[in-house]
């Protein structure tokens, strides 16, 4: 009886949260005193998950999955749970999983827990630790169904890397028509991703228009970092809607958010709230953003973002 990890990829490349939840999945199954079996679908190269704890991989090559769709990948993480015999499922918390995630539990009459930051403090009984009230607490949740679908908050655990080798099995599940078609799929361009990202620098309308974004995306590029933006400023036309963050748009769980003329709406702050570091760059001290952000400069970004750039660009020069 394996835990078994649902491992994300994209154009046949794990994504970082695979090997996030994998990690995950390894400490949970050391606390069962069990394996570690991974559902992987359409992905070239499934040794690196040996790294990071996995024991097994279900390997699935299907053209039908080409693009995901939730109701058809749950379906084939449920033909892989009933084959494992597995009683734990491991999935991470992006967008796909938490569409997947759903299905998923009714498929297997599984109890879900989302957004879950840490390793159970118990197997008997099942208790997690996961963020709630949009990241404003924490609660102990216990699970008590027979079989358990857990989410885990992305950044949350980490990558931790551990000696082996994982066997590759070829897994055909059946895939019935879902009733559902992708038609297309528009991709964020960034180096970075918002899902991956450990850092995101992120701007708002106080940036007074697009033309001005180049110092937005020149401060993530020294730092490393995915760019993001506000909803008015995706509203305005002013970046894609696949950069806006925040309740409404993509939640952001960052090492590190900086926040660029943005005043803090409630929903921009319920859907960033789970970064563990958040600054702000802002000409009005009274903005809600200072009262949720660890760090803050009162002052014009025109000026506060070029001289960071040029102090970040100093330190990475004198420590190269």
């Amino acid at each position: 009886m394996s835990v078994l990890v649902y491992t994300e990829s994209d154009n046949g490349q794990f994504k970082k949260v695979a090997l996030e939840v994998a990690s995950y999945a390894k400490a949970v199954a050391d606390s069962l005193g069990t394996s570690v079996t991974a559902v992987s679908i359409n992905t070239n190269d499934v040794s690196v998950l040996g790294n990071h704890g996995v024991d097994k991989v279900l390997n699935v090559t299907n053209s039908q999955l080409d693009k995901f769709n939730a109701k058809a990948y749950a379906e084939v993480v449920k033909q892989a749970a009933e084959k494992e015999g597995a009683s734990v499922v491991i999935v991470s918390s992006s967008a796909d999983s938490k569409y997947l995630a759903p299905i998923l539990a009714v498929g297997l009459d599984a109890g879900y827990v989302s957004n879950v930051v840490e390793a159970p403090s118990s197997t008997s009984p099942f208790t997690v630790k996961r963020t709630a009230f949009t990241n404003k607490a924490f609660e102990m949740t216990e699970i008590i169904a027979e079989k358990k679908i857990i989410g885990v908050s992305n950044n949350s655990f980490g990558l931790v890397e551990s000696s082996g080798n994982a066997s590759s099995e070829d897994f055909s599940p059946s895939i019935p028509d879902s009733g559902v078609s992708v038609e297309s799929i528009d991709r964020a361009t960034d180096k970075v991703t918002i899902a991956d990202a450990e850092i995101v620098v992120s701007g708002g309308r106080g940036l007074k228009g697009p033309e001005n974004w180049g110092m937005i995306e020149e401060l993530a590029e020294v730092l490393g970092a995915a760019t993001a933006c506000s909803k008015p400023v995706s509203d305005l036309g002013w970046r894609p809607h696949s950069e806006h963050v925040g309740q409404t748009g993509k939640p952001v769980a960052s090492n590190l958010y900086i926040a660029i003329g943005i005043s803090g709406a409630i929903q921009h702050l319920a859907g960033i709230n789970a970064s563990k570091v958040k600054v702000v760059i802002n000409t009005d001290e009274e903005a809600p953003f200072f009262k949720a952000a660890d760090y803050g400069v009162v002052g014009d970004a025109f000026e506060v973002v070029p001289t960071l750039i040029q102090k970040l660009k100093d330190f990475k020069a004198q420590n190269a």
